[in-house]
């Protein structure tokens, strides 16, 4: 598989892993919701450098050490399909809430809000197990040197998972209004969420180490 065709299949996960409802998601939806707009996008800038931590890590070294190393690759391919399994039940099981329904925060300072954005999105496990079981898959040394890949594809995924949470952030509330009159349409997204989810660990589970 070329460069390009690598890019827009990482391209489309990102974009599917983004879209699912994690911990920085739910926080910059309830943040939105309980303290406005403004506070939900200071959060959102702590939480897109949250991701650009994650990018550095796995580009400078980790994606390389954990493609040479057969049993850390495989340790962590295991265990990302594990998280993946597990955030599908979640999604799917009897009594599952909605990201939308919003959890009571209290008011916080500017410096607070980009604080806690930010140690949300390092703390994020679905954010680290995007970088350390997912990425690597598409990082091939036939398409060039491996940092130059980490970086083009981590770039990618903060671009991807910025440009979603901000319009969450933006329309947090309209959404939550949206699903709020139509759960018949809350219980398909997330089913629809929980079956991708299900599908990755699978990938996740049978894709092959690839050779360096």
């Amino acid at each position: 598989m070329s460069l390009f065709q690598s890019l827009l299949v990482f391209a489309g996960a990102a974009l599917l892993m983004a879209l699912t409802p994690g911990p920085n998601m739910i926080y910059l939806i309830s943040r939105s919701l309980c303290q406005g707009q403004r506070a939900g996008v200071t959060s959102w800038v702590g939480v897109v450098l949250g991701f650009t931590v994650h990018m550095c890590c796995a580009a400078v070294g980790l994606t390389a050490l954990f493609m040479a190393v057969p049993l850390g690759y495989e340790v962590l391919k295991v265990a990302g399909a594990l998280y993946l399994l597990w955030m599908a039940w979640q999604a799917v099981k009897p009594g599952a809430s909605s990201p939308f329904d919003a959890r009571d925060l209290p008011d916080e300072s500017p410096r607070q809000l980009f604080m806690m954005g930010l140690l949300t999105s390092i703390l994020n496990p679905k954010v680290a197990i995007f970088y350390l079981s997912i990425l690597p898959q598409f990082v091939s040394p036939a398409n060039g040197p491996v940092l130059g890949q980490g970086l083009l594809f981590g770039g990618t995924q903060v671009l991807i998972g910025a440009g979603v949470n901000l319009l969450v952030v933006l329309f947090a509330g309209r959404i939550a209004r949206w699903f709020s009159g139509r759960p018949t349409w809350l219980s398909v997204q997330r089913h629809v969420m929980g079956f991708v989810l299900g599908a990755l660990a699978v990938r996740l589970f049978t894709e092959q180490r690839r050779a360096v």
